[in-house]
Parts: C-alpha cells; structure tokens; sequence
C-alpha cells in the first residue's frame, strides 16, 4: 500500500456485519486491498452475509460474528438476554490471529465505533473507518464521514472510497462473485428438469426480500407474470425456502405460464441461474447485487427506503413511484401505504422488462 504503516499490513481483517447484498456490494473495496500488496484477507461478517463467503476471491477466510449492535435479518435475531460470552471469544479469537490492521466498513447511518472497540481490546495495531463522532483513539485512521450531508454516496463508491484513503485501488470497480463450475452444471440441470424451453425467451423473478417495506404487492407480482406470459416469456421464480408460499400465492394469481425454483437452490445455484439468465426481476434484494457481479440485467422494483444500493454497472431500470417520505430508512413502511412501489404499475414493470430485453439483446446481436 501506499502509505505508512499499511504498507507493510499483510494480514488485514475486513468488518462488513450486514447482509449478502451488502458485502457483494463491498467486494469492490475488498479487491482494491488485496491488489495492493497481496495482503491475506479475513472477512469478519454476520450469518446471512457469509452465506456468499466461499464465493468471493478476494477473501481468504470468512469468520462469522452476530454482533449486538446490529440489526439482525429474520432467522438470524439474538435472544433478548443473550450473554456477553460469543463477544468476548471473538475479541480473543481476532488477538490470536494477530491482525495487522482492520477495516471497518458500515452504512452510513452505522457506527463503527463498537468494532473498533472490538479491535482495540483484540490489540489489533491498525484501525480503519468512517466515523462521525470523533472516535480519539479507537481509530488509528479516522475517516470523518460526510454523509447524508451533501449528498448520499452509492454503497459501493462508499466503501471504494474508505479503501482509497489508505491508497488501495483497484484495477476494476465491479462487483465479485466467482460461480463454480459444479454450480453452473446443476443449476442447468435443474432449469431443464423444469421443461422450460431454452430456445424461447424466458426471465427470472425473485419476489422476496427481507424487509416487509421492500417488498412489491404480490398480486402486483402476479399482473406482471400474467403479462409477461401473454408476451412470449416464460417465467421462473426464485427465493429462498421462507419465500415458497408467497411464489406460490403469485404463481396461482397469475394462472398458467410460470414455474419455480422457489427453496431449491444454494447461492452458488442461484448465482448461476442468474448468470444464464437474459433478465433479473426483483425488489432491492440480495439477488439484484448478485446479478451486478454476474453481469446480468435487472429490472429493480425499488423501493425508496434508502438511496444507495441501485445495480451496478450492470443494464438496468430502477422503478420506483416519487413519495414525500423517502429515504425512511423502515423495514416497515411507516405510512402504512407503500405508495413508493404500490404505484409503479405492473405495466410499467412489463414495459421496462420488455425494453431491457430488447436493448441487451441488440448488444449482444451487435
């Protein structure tokens, strides 16, 4: 690296404690240090964001931590009265390993000063991070962070930007995710156990996502399906196992033409599903950032809890309906409403699908 003392860092723990999507999101960031000398890479994550751990060739190990101070997806919540122990091993754990400097990376509504702490007690010598109360010595490196104001960075720009005050940069900012090839070949065993036939157009549709705030209505859904179908395509539907009754509740509202993966699939399975796929449906969730790393296009039906996680540097529409009370920031909407995605029409998600497919098709033509 660049600039003493990380020039000589060689074993850097990285702190990302959030979800899939926002570590694939990082991996940006996370190339940039290991291209700037090769460092050994230990990721520091929450449960549901080493789910995609194995899959990420810039991490050389991937520790799991449910830290307190987060806000845990669903299956993944700490008991009320959970104890201090799981804490304190870690802290232990990070001190036996001998870390030469830790990078803290958060949203920016996060703080970093609890992993900090973590750090400084595990006697971690470097310490990295976005902050906005003055951290004194928790921080060897403090980061002032400027957000929300002027203006809200993208996620991955975010983070690329952390990793670039300690003079790493990477030979390419897009998002990682590497497929292997066993996935690859039983992801296209199942599409064909399916009966899908590969030689008309057919789509991906991933309907879930964690937060209640981020999800599009399913009868909505089910409009969009039913259209899609009258349109030529054959529709696939994807999720995770808790996604299997909302799949089939929109697949029995739309009738005929769709078919489901639905429970079925590893990350890596997913992951090469979309690969192959000419088209991603879905909320802001993890499988759109998994499309950005795979290079597939994305119709994002998005809600406007927050602003910074849109597709990146893949094809894409972003749909979303302007409302008074964005950028909320609530797993629930808190109006009651959810005008920002109850009024994007289903045909404004047909026709945006249907003029992505032609515009990534003429590229591929061409």
């Amino acid at each position: 690296m660049s600039r003493d003392p990380w020039s000589t860092a060689g074993n850097l723990l990285c702190i990302r404690l959030d979800s899939l999507g926002d570590v694939l999101m990082t991996t940006p960031a996370l190339r940039a240090l290991k291209e700037t000398g090769q460092p050994r890479i230990t990721l520091l994550t929450s449960p549901a964001g080493a789910v995609c751990g194995e899959l990420l060739p810039e991490v050389d190990e991937v520790l799991i931590y449910r830290a307190p101070w987060m806000k845990s997806p669903p299956g993944f919540a700490l008991a009320a009265t959970a104890s201090a122990s799981p804490d304190l091993q870690m802290i232990e754990d990070l001190r036996r390993r001998k870390f030469d400097g830790a990078i803290i990376f958060t949203v920016y509504s996060q703080s970093a000063l609890p992993a900090a702490l973590m750090c400084h007690l595990a006697d971690v010598p470097l310490r990295l991070a976005h902050c906005r109360e003055n951290p004194y010595h928790l921080l060897t490196d403090w980061v002032p962070d400027p957000e929300p104001q002027p203006t809200i960075r993208h996620e991955v720009r975010r983070q690329l930007d952390l990793a670039a005050q300690i003079g790493a940069r990477p030979s390419h900012e897009r998002l990682s995710l590497q497929v292997p090839a066993e996935a690859r070949e039983q992801a296209l065993d199942l599409f064909g156990s399916l009966g899908v036939n590969a030689s008309r157009p057919w789509l991906l549709i991933h309907p879930g996502a964690s937060a209640a705030s981020r999800r599009y209505p399913a009868e909505m859904f089910a409009a969009v399906t039913r259209s899609l179908t009258h349109h030529g395509q054959q529709c696939i539907f994807v999720g995770q196992e808790g996604e299997i009754e909302l799949v089939q509740t929109i697949r029995a509202a739309a009738g005929a033409g769709s078919c489901s993966l639905a429970g079925m699939l590893s990350l890596a399975q997913l992951a090469a599903l979309i690969e192959m796929a000419p088209v991603l449906i879905a909320n802001n969730s993890g499988p759109v950032h998994v499309a950005a790393a795979v290079g597939t296009p994305v119709v994002d039906i998005y809600a406007l809890t927050n602003p910074q996680h849109t597709p990146w540097q893949i094809p894409h529409r972003v749909l979303s309906h302007d409302v008074p009370c964005k950028y909320c920031y609530k797993s629930v909407c808190p109006e009651g409403h959810h005008h920002c995605l109850a009024l994007v029409t289903p045909e404004q998600v047909v026709n945006a699908t249907l003029a992505l497919l032609e515009e990534t098709q003429a590229a591929v033509r061409i």
